[in-house]
């Protein structure tokens, strides 16, 4: 689990074929590796990846076919957000992030308020259902806030913070981003099917 506050941005430095997918290799930048072991899981760009190998500037994780399907950003020489994972007691100062990639979403319109930026998201119809004013929505492994939603377009504001410290400072109308959906509206859709 994470909490969708990015806490470093790293850059994929390598990438090759690995079994039905890639092995990626990410320089950390100043992500905290002190306590991650192989094993652990890290948010790439809000994909949860489990490390396989680790040293001082970073880490290698292995990337199935079936995520580079959903996803995008994972390949060679692109910033990424990052975030370790988190562990019982720590707190959560965005919403639960789960690290699994509902879709991929395109950004139709920036617009500049001057200080921060509302950025319109278009997601998949399969994802429009989840999306609700002033709920929570994972782009790129940002947690935001919903501000309006209209069919299958919705918008969040981004706050000169939040675009210094993360990927989304380079969002431009027609970049494709990663995106959750707030795991709580998941699990009630399921028990409402039932």
């Amino acid at each position: 689990m994470f909490s969708g506050i990015v806490a470093a941005v790293g850059r994929i430095a390598s990438e090759k074929p690995h079994g039905d997918g890639v092995r990626i290799r990410v320089e950390s930048g100043g992500l905290p590796l002190g306590d991650v072991k192989v094993g652990d899981s890290i948010a790439v760009q809000g994909v949860c990846l489990t490390v396989v190998a680790l040293d001082a500037k970073g880490f290698e994780a292995d990337v199935s076919r079936a995520t580079l399907d959903v996803t995008q950003g994972l390949a060679k020489d692109r910033d990424v957000n990052l975030e370790n994972s988190l562990r019982m007691g720590d707190r959560v100062d965005g919403h639960l992030v789960a690290g699994h990639v509902d879709g991929v979403g395109s950004v139709v319109e920036m617009q500049d308020l001057g200080g921060s930026v509302r950025v319109t998201i278009e997601v998949p119809s399969s994802l429009e259902r989840y999306v609700a004013a002033k709920g929570s929505v994972t782009v790129d492994g940002v947690s935001l806030t919903v501000n309006a939603v209209e069919g299958g377009r919705f918008q969040v504001n981004l706050i000169p913070h939040t675009l210094s410290a993360t990927t989304l400072r380079a969002l431009r109308a027609g970049s494709r981003v990663n995106v959750e959906v707030d795991l709580l509206a998941r699990y009630v859709d399921r028990l409402l099917q039932k």
